[in-house]
């Protein structure tokens, strides 16, 4: 294992895939304890994606984690999608976790009526500002996006909690590669997502970003600049965030 702090970002690099998810869901699970020991609930936010399958299913394992006290988030949603259906991320993280640890409250985002995706932003996005964010279990795009806050709709300052997006091209791609549609024409082009200043007010923030496929979106966020144009980077400026990647994902960075 090997640290380096880019800004205010610590920088966890492990050996591969696995050792990333065994020391983030550690890392996670250590501090949803300590929030739960300091607060009557804790808020946690959730990625849905390929890349955080190996940390969530280590932290559905974690002892000590009183679930019922836990109100569960999700980051984004496609638009267009049936509830339940099997591609939608809300589907997704009640497989991949809220079904193995039952959190006392979950908040599903609701993408299935395109006519009322501004309604729905504007729903959800209440229920988050409501209490905020305390913990951010998410990863970072091909393009360097966080959620599908891709660089040509991503603002740092953004007014808004949750809003109304086009996908971009490489994040659709993306996901035909991560598995989650067998064609690029199946891949919605509207999304709903939490915006980036949302995310920026997190009061802890875990990034789990493992692969070759990350690396440039990795060497991006750390040794650019801070820039819409890798939405990621502004997390160097987080007071509490930390990025888990493996050796693959970190082969660009400067050493």
């Amino acid at each position: 294992m090997t640290e380096l702090v880019r800004d205010r970002l610590r920088t966890v690099i492990l050996a591969d895939r696995p050792a990333v998810g065994e020391a983030s869901a550690a890392y996670a699970a250590e501090r949803l304890r300590g929030l739960l020991a300091s607060q009557t609930r804790v808020r946690v936010i959730f990625a849905a994606a390929a890349s955080q399958a190996e940390m969530l299913a280590g932290l559905a394992t974690a002892p000590g984690i009183d679930w019922s006290r836990v109100d569960a988030f999700h980051l984004d949603e496609y638009v267009g999608l049936p509830l339940g259906d099997a591609r939608s991320f809300g589907r997704w993280l009640d497989d991949h976790i809220w079904s193995l640890v039952h959190p006392g409250r979950i908040e599903h985002v609701r993408g299935d009526n395109p006519a009322g995706a501004a309604a729905e932003a504007e729903r959800y996005g209440a229920l988050l500002a409501d209490g905020g964010i305390d913990l951010a279990l998410v990863g970072i795009g091909e393009n360097g996006h966080v959620a599908f806050n891709d660089p040509h709709v991503a603002d740092f300052d953004d007014p808004l909690t949750m809003k109304p997006v086009e996908i971009d091209d490489t994040s659709r791609h993306q996901q035909v590669r991560d598995g989650a549609f067998d064609r690029f024409e199946d891949v919605p082009k509207l999304a709903l997502t939490v915006t980036m200043s949302a995310l920026r007010a997190s009061r802890v923030v875990s990034l789990v970003v493992p692969g070759p496929q990350k690396a440039a979106a990795v060497a991006a966020t750390l040794d650019g600049p801070v820039s819409t144009a890798c939405p990621a980077s502004v997390m160097r400026s987080h007071p509490d965030a930390v990025l888990f990647v493996d050796e693959a994902a970190a082969s660009q960075i400067r050493r």
